[in-house]
């Protein structure tokens, strides 16, 4: 049960087996972390938030809520949640989301880039990956307009979301490098892995 810190800006790729618990730590608070989830036995199988969110019938996930599958299977289950505040709307951020909302800032890979480089190992390519479950991001949706907003996260240091494997896993897990996802600064992202049982 040794914590493992991911460096800020910076992503890594990890198995996770059925009954194993995740626990996604925010070291020193306000601090995003970008996760997915590929099955182990077929990596076309990927988490994916239009399942999730169309079964679970709210944007606002939390304990007790599964997250699925593009084959409806359900991959993780989050058993605990200190802050209650994440986001499955938004992709991870890229070369071209960097040109796009941070002309003025040096351009950076961002999460998919990260993503990308930490699953090469396993196979899986650029285009497998798919909007992400972003840990402790706060993005507000105008109950009017229907207009999003990206606010620095709810997460204090040290809160934390626990994510139970429903199957053989290979995660993909980053601290988030976007400014106005994390509040203006880059932290480090910590995490754990339990046994099952």
């Amino acid at each position: 049960m040794t914590t493992q810190r991911i460096p800020p800006r910076s992503g890594t790729a990890f198995r996770l087996a059925a009954g194993e618990t995740l626990i996604v730590i925010d070291a020193e608070g306000v601090q995003v972390a970008d996760l997915l989830a590929y099955s182990a036995s077929d990596v076309r199988e990927v988490i994916s938030s239009g399942r999730t969110l169309d079964y679970a019938e709210t944007i606002r996930l939390t304990t007790g809520h599964l997250l699925y599958s593009n084959r409806s299977r359900p991959m993780l289950e989050i058993v605990e949640d200190s802050v209650g505040c994440h986001d499955f709307l938004l992709t991870p951020c890229s070369y071209a989301t960097f040109d796009h909302f941070y002309p003025d800032e040096p351009r950076h890979r961002g999460c998919f880039g990260n993503l990308a480089a930490a699953l090469a190992p396993y196979g899986i390519g650029e285009d497998a990956i798919p909007v992400a479950f972003n840990c402790f991001m706060n993005v507000p949706v105008d109950s009017d307009t229907g207009k999003l907003a990206v606010l620095p996260p709810l997460s204090k240091a040290g809160d934390h979301i626990a994510f139970v494997a429903r199957m053989d896993l290979i995660i993909g897990l980053t601290a988030c490098s976007a400014l106005a996802s994390n509040g203006g600064s880059f932290k480090p992202i910590d995490y754990r892995i339990m046994p099952a049982g």
